[in-house]
């Protein structure tokens, strides 16, 4: 069986001077990309850091335990506010219809304790579907 020259697997063999002088590969830069890959990782730890002293682990966290006495002109909620000890507080609490709209928005004091439960009526202006509280903070 011959060959064909597709299947020679020799060097292409260019015109001299035609397509000017063919360089070497250049040699790979390892340190380089390490250097690099450290400074990106170093980079990315520094702004989690940040980031996590700016917005995590906040001071005060609500969580609304249940919500009952439902009528078209209020609701009662239980919820329960962890927060630094010797602080009070002070809550938004907000109630929603069905459709989403807001029907009642309340700022509720909480006393002082590191977990605290608070038991608070709103007066809504239409039936409410649910009620949230979305934020507290220490009482100014």
């Amino acid at each position: 069986m011959t060959e064909t020259s597709a299947t020679v697997h020799a060097e292409p063999s260019y015109p001299p001077g035609r397509y000017g002088r063919r360089r070497e590969p250049r040699p790979r830069r390892r340190w380089l990309v390490a250097v690099l890959a450290v400074a990106v990782g170093l980079a990315a730890l520094a702004i989690s850091i940040r980031m996590f002293q700016q917005y995590g682990q906040p001071d005060f966290e609500p969580q609304v335990r249940r919500y009952y006495d439902v009528t078209d002109t209020g609701i009662t909620v239980e919820f329960s506010v962890r927060q630094p000890p010797g602080k009070p507080g002070t809550c938004v609490v907000r109630a929603r219809s069905a459709a989403g709209a807001q029907v009642a928005l309340d700022h509720v004091d909480t006393p002082v304790g590191t977990r605290v439960v608070v038991t608070h009526r709103l007066t809504t202006s239409a039936r409410p579907a649910v009620v949230e509280v979305p934020r507290c903070n220490a009482r100014s």
